[in-house]
């Protein structure tokens, strides 16, 4: 029999907050300097949940495929445009490589999971659809960002070795390979690391969310192994596809490194 569902009052609401008044302790004893940023990160987490919670209410209430659509447009955007915010190094049209990185990679496997896997009838049902993508999008986006932020350092480093192996005659993509290596590594290994403890060190959110809500723990099992394996699916393809847009961005038909293109973050080419 499932134990019912405990809802969370408003004291018990401000007794969590309270707990992160200890970080604030922390950085006062250490003098990190983190008590301003700390305080408007927790403003900020409250306010957009909050608000977010607001807006899911009103967008199951109506059920409406076109404010299903425009939410998840929306998120789409906005973890696009926070997959260029890393780095030092950036170059013009970062902002839109991200963008379709994200997005591509994103909407296609949860497409996969929403009309092949769930099978959910009709696919705009906003408790399934938003939860799946924002999930999907969070650890997308955080693989996009990551490789982004390795491929234009590994070209940067290795400006000289590039250019050498294109002075001997090799291929714009011989030269870039290492390179590309390194960074599609670097954006897949969070969600490898997750995948690798899940359930032993970690239980994850949208397992931890339906036992709680009363859903037999088996069932909560299988939705969050399908969640794993899109959000893997996503993040792989998102951090391939970032690198290889950069590839074209660099590297001319002509086999040539176009290296003034990266530049430092604040600085003009």
């Amino acid at each position: 029999m499932n134990a019912p569902y405990l809802a969370i009052s408003w004291p018990s609401l401000l007794l969590a907050a309270s707990l992160v008044l200890i970080n604030g302790a922390v950085s006062l004893a250490l003098r990190l300097g983190l008590e301003k940023k700390l305080a408007i990160a927790a403003l900020r987490t409250v306010v957009q949940l909050l608000l977010i919670g607001m807006i899911l209410e009103w967008v199951f209430a109506i059920d409406r495929w076109y404010v299903v659509l425009a939410i998840l447009a929306l998120m789409t955007l906005i973890a696009g445009r926070a997959a260029a915010g890393r780095g030092s190094i950036r170059y013009r049209g970062m902002g839109l490589d991200a963008i379709v990185s994200v997005s591509a990679s994103s909407w296609l496997v949860t497409a996969l999971g929403l009309f092949a896997v769930i099978r959910i009838d009709p696919w705009y049902r906003p408790q399934y659809a938003i939860p799946i993508l924002g999930m999907i999008l969070g650890n997308t986006l955080t693989g996009v960002s990551l490789g982004l932020e390795r491929i234009t350092e590994e070209l940067s480093a290795r400006r000289a070795q590039v250019e050498t192996l294109l002075s001997l005659g090799a291929t714009r993509w011989e030269a870039f390979r290492l390179p590309a290596q390194q960074a599609v590594r670097a954006g897949m290994m969070p969600v490898i690391n997750a995948m690798t403890v899940v359930g032993l060190v970690s239980l994850p959110g949208m397992m931890t969310g339906q036992v709680l809500a009363g859903q037999a723990p088996g069932q909560a099992i299988r939705y969050q192994i399908v969640i794993m394996f899109l959000i893997a699916a996503a993040s792989g393809l998102g951090t391939v596809a970032a690198v290889l847009l950069v590839y074209r961005r660099v590297f001319s038909r002509a086999h040539c490194f176009l290296f003034w293109r990266l530049e430092e973050r604040g600085k003009t080419g």
